[in-house]
């Protein structure tokens, strides 16, 4: 069996972006399908970016005890990660990441220690206020909520066991791809 990696870090400092580039780039690295029960944003495909499920649904995949782990986002959405298709990737011996976000990360980190954690930080607080605001996906309540939320996730580096700065989708993706296969 492979090493679970788990990537984790405050909203909008570009977590699925450094998940799809690896996608597109490093076809070895096996990625989690998170579900979720916020709506699609423009662009987004079920079952390509997420898994997007009723709230109905999402409560049947907690009961059944079929998610690794799963949290309320940003006090909104909830989020899960399948279970079965990671076993199965660890199984296979394939190099597999959790693009998840801290709540999830500190489950995993219960259920699977021996996971590695690694923490995508933003090159510095304006650059993550910038990233936030120039995607254009939130309106100014939700932009506030999350950058709420981001300064107690950015406190919660040292939780982690290695942190990549994203300056560079490219760079940090490398990065992240060389501590995976340390």
């Amino acid at each position: 069996m492979s090493r679970l990696t788990v990537l984790a870090g405050p909203t909008a400092v570009g977590k699925g972006t450094v998940a799809a580039w690896l996608r597109e780039h490093y076809p070895d690295v096996w990625i989690s399908i998170s579900a979720t029960t916020r709506p699609a944003r423009p662009g987004e495909v079920d079952g390509v970016h997420y898994h997007f499920v009723s709230e109905a649904a999402f409560d049947r995949l907690v009961a059944e005890d079929a998610l690794l782990e799963w949290a309320v986002v940003h006090g909104r959405a909830r989020y899960g990660t399948p279970r079965t298709p990671v076993e199965e990737a660890l199984a296979a011996g394939r190099l597999a990441l959790l693009e998840i976000d801290l709540q999830g990360a500190r489950q995993v980190r219960e259920r699977m220690p021996e996971a590695r954690f690694v923490f995508l930080a933003p090159p510095s607080w304006e650059e993550l206020v910038h990233r936030l605001v120039g995607r254009g996906t939130e309106n100014a309540a939700e932009r506030a909520r999350r950058l709420e939320t981001a300064r107690e996730e950015l406190a919660a580096a040292a939780e982690f066991d290695a942190t990549v700065v994203n300056v560079s989708i490219p760079d940090a993706a490398a990065e992240l791809v060389e501590l995976m296969r340390s």
